[in-house]
């Protein structure tokens, strides 16, 4: 638990940034996984939609204590940034100001970058051992960079994991591991497809005229977008801009920019920014409708992938026995480096190529690879130089 609380205050940059703060703190610090699971996790999130980062760390504490240390994780995880989201809300609702970037952070976007470039590089090192896996992570990186769509991420696991399980495949092998018998039990299963529904129709059933109409609608309504949304945070951002601001204009444009602003200043999951919405459209409610706004939007958003990430764990480790599915891993983790390698060329393009910008980057890989600094002081560090300066 303290180890979460340290990875929630300390993790910008988000969910690529994300990984490489889990490879080191988790990893090679703690061994909590191995980086083997860490990658084969990661793609797991990756194929379901929701927040990748916050399920990949509540897979993680599934792994270390079970069903409770994960759903504590989860709070510990959201907390912090949804509660500082739903305050700023209340300001904007009673003072109506426009928030940009401060100096104070400005140096925190080459430290991210810093991170996401250590991840690929001690992650290459390990998973492209070979030709395909070269060529898998290169088709990887290059789709990602060219069509900068959420659904890339799907498809090229699903396709990495298919062909490098034909090519793997060896055909005097005798498929022992599909005889595996994963048992489940058909009430966890009618419940979770159950919970998923009667979620999904909640704002049908409940009467409009109720006072808790708006937020129940608002549940539904997060939960819907949390259902389809793949690729994190950063996919989020135009879904809900559409939704609540050009079309049901519970906040203006100028306050959907302004909050998303302040929210990129904080660590922890992008997902968070849904504090802020759920807050703004119970602005005409007293500061408790605003926070049950806050919870409802909060809540409903990361339902879905907690929902489905806890339902499939528990099967997992015999899912990869399979024989087919042990041969597509290789394939899978292939991809999943060449994700984070275009996640650092696509973040790059923002921060732009200056001798501040590539120092702070290699500043932070080296400290990263050769010494053993705490994240939280590396993060403190350009918080403190962006203030001196």
């Amino acid at each position: 638990m303290r180890d979460v609380l340290y990875y929630t205050l300390t993790s910008f940059g988000g969910p690529q940034a994300h990984i490489a703060i889990l490879l080191k703190d988790f990893v090679k610090k703690r061994n909590y996984v191995s980086e083997t699971d860490l990658l084969e996790l990661n793609a797991l999130c990756s194929l379901l939609p929701g927040p990748s980062s916050t399920q990949t760390l509540v897979a993680i504490a599934y792994k270390v204590g079970g069903l409770r240390i994960a759903i504590i994780s989860f709070f510990i995880w959201m907390l912090p940034s949804a509660t500082l989201m739903f305050l700023l809300a209340v300001f904007f609702i009673q003072i109506n100001p426009t928030i940009s970037d401060s100096n104070v952070v400005a140096f925190l976007g080459p430290i991210a970058l810093g991170f996401v470039a250590y991840a690929a590089f001690t992650l290459s090192k390990k998973i492209l051992t070979t030709k395909t896996a070269f060529i898998f992570a290169l088709i990887a990186c290059v789709a990602t960079v060219v069509f900068k769509s959420a659904f890339v991420f799907p498809i090229l696991i699903i396709a990495g994991g298919f062909i490098s399980s034909i090519l793997n495949s060896n055909t005097e092998e005798r498929e022992i591991g599909e005889k595996l018998v994963i048992n489940v039990n058909l009430k966890k299963v009618a419940y979770f497809f159950g919970i998923l529904i009667v979620f999904a129709m909640l704002g049908a059933i409940i009467n409009r005229t109720s006072p808790f109409s708006l937020p129940i609608r608002l549940f539904e309504n997060f939960y819907r977008n949390g259902a389809i949304i793949f690729g994190g945070g950063q996919v989020l951002i135009p879904f809900m801009y559409t939704e609540f601001v050009e079309f049901k204009k519970y906040l203006s444009a100028q306050e959907f920019l302004s909050g998303y602003a302040f929210q990129q200043m904080l660590p922890g999951p992008i997902f968070s920014f849904t504090s802020f919405l759920g807050g703004m459209a119970m602005k005409n409610s007293s500061v408790y409708g605003q926070a049950l706004g806050s919870i409802a939007a909060v809540m409903g958003v990361n339902l879905p992938g907690l929902i489905l990430i806890l339902f499939i764990l528990p099967f997992w480790n015999n899912l990869k026995k399979i024989t087919r599915i042990k041969n597509s891993l290789s394939g899978i983790n292939a991809i999943s480096v060449g994700f984070i390698i275009a996640a650092f060329i696509l973040l790059l393009i923002p921060i732009g190529v200056s001798f501040t910008s590539v120092s702070l980057m290699l500043v932070t890989f080296v400290i990263l690879q050769f010494t053993k600094i705490p994240t939280p002081l590396i993060i403190l560090g350009g918080i403190l130089l962006g203030v001196i300066i």
